[in-house]
Formats: structure tokens, sequence, C-alpha cells
């Protein structure tokens, strides 16, 4: 890629912009009233603003490989308290995706230096989900449900910090698992339970 071109992209994204409406980053400038906490995947095939079809100030977004939510990695803690806390989102959504580069090496016996504490999550996920998944024989499918049941326990991880506990009580935060179909670029709800998960774990977890 021509770096240079980037800048030319940019005047060319100002110029439309501008065109529709003239004031329009003077109101981008005003401030950011987010409805949305995304925490998706770095992955550069999966962009949050555009598979959901939303604007810029539309969607408050954290990435990092395999979208894990580990309550011990301060950037996702610190994302997750200031949208909840300061921004006051509404909805917090976990989406990843299949055929996930950091979920395909997790399930891999190799040493991969630097990415092994973190891929160690997504092992953490599989041990928890080991009888279902090991009954499963097709290794695509296998690998297609474990996206699925990361999904599933990072909004666990989630419904266990305070912020989001508190805000459940509130004001009725809700929290969302999805999964985007690279192949057919759908958004699939996978229609977590959110409600159940927490009454669940509340005794252990609870926290407010």
């Amino acid at each position: 890629m021509d770096i240079q071109k980037i800048f030319e992209n940019n005047k060319t994204w100002i110029s439309q912009k501008l065109s529709l409406d003239s004031a329009y980053f003077k109101k981008l400038s005003e401030g950011q009233n987010p409805d949305i906490l995304y925490i998706g995947c770095s992955d550069s095939r999966v962009t949050a603003e555009e598979l959901m079809g939303v604007e810029p100030g539309d969607v408050f977004v954290h990435r990092n490989i395999a979208n894990m939510v580990p309550n011990t990695d301060l950037s996702a803690m610190t994302v997750i308290n200031y949208a909840v806390t300061h921004l006051k989102v509404d909805h917090v959504v976990v989406c990843g995706h299949y055929y996930c580069g950091g979920v395909k090496a997790a399930m891999q016996s190799a040493d991969l230096g630097i990415l092994n504490p973190w891929l160690r999550n997504i092992r953490d996920v599989y041990r928890i989900h080991q009888a279902e998944l090991d009954a499963i024989k097709d290794e695509e499918e296998k690998y297609r449900r474990l996206v699925e049941l990361n999904v599933q326990e990072q909004c666990v991880n989630i419904l266990k910090t305070a912020d989001v506990q508190k805000a459940f009580v509130e004001r009725g935060i809700t929290v969302h698992g999805w999964v985007f179909d690279i192949h057919s670029g759908k958004l699939i709800d996978l229609k977590i339970d959110f409600r159940k998960i927490l009454s669940g774990i509340r005794e252990i977890y609870r926290l407010t």
C-alpha cells in the first residue's frame, strides 16, 4: 500500500462529507454520544463501523486479538469503564468472527512466544467447554464453535465487572454476543441470555 495514497483518500473523504453537510466536522468536534460499546477483533478484514453501517460517533470501539476481555487487561477494563460509566452506553457488544487467526492459533500445540499468555485465555475457554468441543469431529465446525464460545465467555467477563453490574442495576444496560461471518458478510446474533448468565454468576462475582 502506498502510504501517500492514504492522505489523498483522506482529502477525498473530507470533500465528500462536506458536500453532504458543510458543518459535518464542526458537529463531530462537539463531542461523542455513542449508544454502543463494540469490542471486536483487530483482524484487518473486520471493520466495526463498516460492517454495522454506522457513522463516526455512533459506536465506541475497542479491538484486540480475538476480541478478548480478560479482567486483568487494563486496556479493556479502562475502555469498559469509560464507555459504561462516563459515556453511559446502553449496549455492550462482543463481536467475534469465523476464521479468526487468534482462535485458530490457540487450538494449536505450539509455542508462540509473547502470544502465549494472551491465547491462553482462549485455551481456558476450550477447557471450560471441552466436552462439547471434543464431541465435534469436523475440525472446521469445531473451530467455528470455539469462536462462538469465546464470544460467550468474553460476555461473561464483561458481566463480572463492577461498571457493567452497576449500570445493569441503574439503567438496564444490555450485553450482546455477535459473530461476523466473513464468507457471507452477515452479522449473527448468538442470542446470549446475559440476564441468566448474570444471575448464575452473581453469587460469586457480585461487586455492587
